[in-house]
């Protein structure tokens, strides 16, 4: 750019980790992103915020207004209460906090699950379908003795299987819904749906059939960039603007 890169402002939020350091997470995330900017001579500064997601007040983010401001929330809204646990539902809370941002694009990545029925044989059966593609997944890509897979699978999936399927109530906090439900959720919220770059979308189904196994799925749906594997849609994309 003339003159040099632009400064670059993040704040990150993340709930409070239990312990004596909460906001450890979020704060280590912040020298990762320090130390690559430096890398590139972007001028940097970065907050964090380690609270619960639906307590935050707009005043808390000490937005500039004369600033260009995003909002980035990938695969995480899923563990905010729904309906079904709260009244006042936290993930409308957070939605309408996004609006009051008032950013120019929020992007918007879902875990596309439908394993939240209060029933649990309808939940355990649809926790099966999801978890048995990730699992399927990384057995045909990736050797069993890989550190990072046992990491992913032990530490991220298969505690999140444990605690779809052994918890109820406030305890479950995995609460995955559609791409379709979150696309209801955005609109009342007061966003307007923007299709993602044509050409960028069209880039990665090519590099899709170039590079990787033929059983991925790179696809598009109602504006909504859509993963998966083997025809199971595991997680979805989308970008939106203020209504």
């Amino acid at each position: 750019m003339p003159g040099g890169p632009a400064k670059l402002r993040i704040t990150g939020i993340e709930i409070p980790q239990p312990g004596f350091r909460p906001a450890e997470w979020v704060e280590e995330t912040g020298r990762r992103l320090e130390k690559y900017c430096k890398k590139f001579n972007v001028p940097f500064e970065y907050n964090c915020i380690a609270q619960k997601w639906d307590t935050i007040r707009l005043e808390d983010l000490q937005i500039d207004r004369n600033e260009i401001t995003f909002v980035s929330c990938l695969y995480r809204l899923k563990n905010l209460p729904d309906e079904t646990v709260a009244v006042n539902c936290p993930r409308e809370a957070v939605l309408k906090l996004v609006r009051k941002i008032n950013p120019k694009i929020f992007f918007h990545g879902v875990v596309n699950g439908s394993y939240s029925a209060p029933f649990f044989l309808t939940r355990f059966r649809e926790a099966l379908y999801h978890f048995s593609s990730l699992f399927d997944m990384f057995e045909a890509n990736v050797p069993r003795e890989d550190t990072q897979r046992l990491t992913l699978e032990k530490g991220l999936f298969g505690r999140d299987a444990i605690n779809v399927i052994a918890c109820e109530g406030a305890e479950r906090v995995e609460r995955p819904e559609t791409y379709k439900q979150w696309q209801i959720r955005n609109r009342r919220a007061g966003f307007k749906q923007i299709r993602l770059d044509t050409k960028l979308v069209n880039e990665t189904k090519a590099m899709l059939k170039r590079e990787y196994h033929k059983d991925f799925v790179v696809d598009e749906d109602g504006k909504w960039v859509l993963q998966g594997w083997k025809g199971r849609i595991l997680n979805a994309f989308s970008a939106w603007v203020p209504a």
